[in-house]
């Protein structure tokens, strides 16, 4: 499924959502209609919680099925809540903390900014499961804002290459496009939210934005 909303006031959705396979984390003070929204449109279960105490969700942690990286200013009641539903969770080192916006993973690889030390990308490598590599990318090192990837595909800047479009099917293993959404918005990590179930962006999103995200993603529901 595959729909435009005005999720938080702002085209930033994923900013401030998090979503995997089985659940999305959204802040607390998500109005519940907008967090139904999201239930049905990812079919997934919603927990309200935040990260740091903040309610940037998307932007300081990064999961997938196999477990979930975040800020290491991330708090203890947070992890708590995270370990009892079943999430392997694990701070990443260092002071980059807005680690949503510069990872972005699948449950077959993930890519990073270049300047994560070693020992991040050991613990990403470690809790996410997954084969990591650290480049830039479109000339900017935000590799979490530019990318919306799941286990179906993956959408891409509208700025990158075709070597870089290559790369990113290689690491991801699944097939992807370049693309926009909110109305030529490049960074479509930071505004929208996906799963292999369905995918939520910018209302400001036109029709060709959406049959790009459709077919990049590898969605094949007309309902928007």
């Amino acid at each position: 499924m595959l729909k435009r909303v005005d999720i938080v006031g702002n085209p930033n959705v994923g900013v401030f959502i998090l979503a995997t396979d089985d659940l999305a984390i959204v802040p607390y003070n998500l109005l519940n209609e907008k967090a139904d929204i999201i239930k049905e449109t990812l079919d997934v279960d919603i927990v309200k919680s935040s990260i740091s105490g903040s309610s940037l969700i998307g932007s300081l942690a990064v999961a997938n099925s196999n477990g979930m990286v975040v800020s290491p200013h991330v708090l203890d009641r947070e992890v708590k809540q995270f370990e009892e539903l079943g999430i392997n969770v694990a701070t990443v080192p260092g002071k980059y903390t807005a680690l949503g916006n510069i990872i972005a993973a699948n449950d077959k690889g993930a890519i990073v900014s270049p300047f994560l030390s070693d020992e991040a990308i050991h613990i990403i490598e470690e809790t996410l499961d997954v084969n990591v590599e650290a480049t830039s990318m479109v000339g900017s090192d935000i590799i979490g804002s530019l990318i919306q990837v799941t286990n179906k595909g993956f959408l891409i800047s509208s700025k990158a290459v075709k070597s870089e479009i290559n790369f990113a099917q290689e690491v991801f293993g699944v097939e992807g496009d370049i693309g926009t959404v909110g109305r030529g918005i490049a960074l479509v990590g930071a505004c929208s939210i996906a799963n292999s179930n369905g995918a939520i962006v910018a209302k400001d999103s036109t029709g060709p934005e959406m049959a790009r995200v459709e077919e990049a993603l590898g969605f094949l529901d007309d309902d928007f």
